[in-house]
């Protein structure tokens, strides 16, 4: 799943540094576009609970082994980004990816297998993730603009793998928790690509089809409407931060 990946890392890395260089000038607009990222995100956090009695394929826990670090290299690579560029929407995804991440590890503990994942920022178990990392904290040094774009290849990554692991899995526990770490990627696109548009900037995607991109944008702003859920849920990691 990830071996094209790098490929497509190192083209739109390529094309991150083709983009203008700009910086924010006023701090109201990255607090109302955190604040509308953090309302929305709610909104994909429904209470419910895993029951860890499902049977596990071979091709779910290479998943649960994947989407652990996948979600850790997003945590890793929004602070390394928040540190760098200070912009807030970087600081309240990242805690959000913390989340996502812990609701695998509720997974992969609840089914009784071992985490391989290293606690260190920025290191991983799996080195096509290492590697990653590298590429991805590379291409956003150079600007907000960059960094806001490898958020949104981070993201559409994320949507695409979600995806194609839901469609593998007959597990109810497993489809529970990515389905609900799909809803919160697609808000996350948005709020990147919102945060772009304020600055005068558009995303293409690499990894989706401009298609999928316009329909999961569309997805996110509708739920701006839905009300949330006020139960965390036991084991996918649906609490404040989701």
């Amino acid at each position: 799943m990830k071996t094209k990946v790098i490929t497509l890392i190192a083209i739109a890395t390529t094309a991150l540094f083709m983009s203008c260089s700009e910086s924010i000038n006023n701090i109201d607009e990255a607090i109302e576009i955190a604040a509308s990222e953090k309302s929305m995100e709610a909104t994909a956090a429904p209470g419910d609970s895993c029951t860890f009695s499902g049977i596990l394929s071979e091709t779910d826990i290479d998943g649960l082994m994947e989407m652990r670090e996948e979600e850790k290299l997003a945590h890793d690579v929004y602070t390394y980004l928040y540190d760098l560029h200070n912009y807030i929407v970087f600081n309240n995804i990242s805690k959000s990816e913390s989340a996502h991440t812990s609701a695998v590890l509720n997974l992969i503990n609840g089914y009784g297998l071992d985490d391989p994942t290293p606690a260190e920022e920025g290191v991983y178990n799996n080195e096509v993730f290492n590697e990653m990392y590298s590429s991805l904290t590379s291409a956003g040094t150079e600007s907000l603009i960059d960094a806001l774009k490898v958020g949104a290849l981070v993201e559409e990554t994320d949507i695409a793998d979600l995806i194609q692991l839901i469609e593998s899995t007959e597990n109810e526990d497993i489809i529970r928790v990515y389905s609900h770490l799909l809803s919160a990627s697609k808000i996350h696109m948005k709020a990147f690509t919102n945060a772009l548009a304020r600055l005068g900037e558009t995303y293409t995607p690499t990894v989706i089809s401009l298609e999928e991109y316009v329909e999961i944008v569309g997805e996110a702003n509708s739920e701006e409407t839905v009300t949330p859920s006020t139960t965390p849920g036991v084991c996918d990691g649906t609490g404040p931060n989701f």
